[in-house]
């Protein structure tokens, strides 16, 4: 019996491996795939990972933040941005429905709605503004720490501060409050978000300017 059970835990053992090594795999080449600027293969390949490991919410995350990402280097491409970001939301509705608390997603919805108002201020800036800072505000209640949360819901603030002539002095506060959170922010895991610090580098910048 007791070498029954052990071979069977070696067996199983074995497959959980395979299994982990396959996703491993297939998340790696993924981001190589994004990292060369390949993004429609790396986008389709966060989606095929996806579409087997449907507990894991982090390759839809992918999906969505590749196309996400994407569309804001089509601002003017109507047609594109529409797909990109279409995909994005549809990808990250699938995640967002098993976990509404995660303040990772909360950030990448802001995101999305940030590039449809980027794309279209005049028509999107008014209905999607509160929207924007409806889910950082939620993300900043779950993880205040975060520095994507941080970061993500000052550039926004900032975006709209200069664009109405305002003083931004609390706001780049809040960047370096970021760019401090971001040297101590430990992912879970290789694969989780850690994406952001050359942005908020570039913000602290563009604030030291001021």
């Amino acid at each position: 019996m007791k070498k029954s059970i052990l071979t069977l835990v070696l067996v199983l053992s074995g497959i959980f491996a395979q299994a982990q090594n396959q996703y491993e795999q297939g998340m790696n080449k993924a981001f190589e795939l994004w990292k060369t600027n390949n993004t429609t293969e790396a986008a389709a390949l966060f989606e095929r990972i996806a579409s087997v490991e449907k507990n894991n919410w982090l390759p839809n995350y992918y999906v969505a933040l590749v196309n996400t990402t994407a569309a804001f280097q089509v601002l003017n491409d109507k047609q594109k941005l529409t797909a990109l970001l279409d995909k994005a939301q549809e990808s990250l509705d699938i995640e967002f429905t098993k976990n509404p608390d995660n303040a990772e997603i909360l950030v990448l919805q802001a995101l999305i709605y940030t590039a449809w108002i980027s794309a279209d201020p005049m028509k999107n800036g008014m209905t999607m503004s509160g929207k924007v800072m409806e889910f950082y505000a939620k993300a900043e209640k779950i993880a205040p720490n975060n520095p994507r949360v941080v970061f993500g819901k000052a550039e926004f603030e900032i975006g709209g501060a200069r664009f109405f002539k305002q003083d931004t002095s609390a706001m780049c506060a809040q960047i370096e409050k970021a760019v401090a959170l971001f040297s101590t922010f430990k992912p879970e895991t290789v694969y989780h978000p850690n994406w952001g610090l050359d942005r908020a580098l570039e913000a602290q910048k563009e604030c030291a300017k001021k």
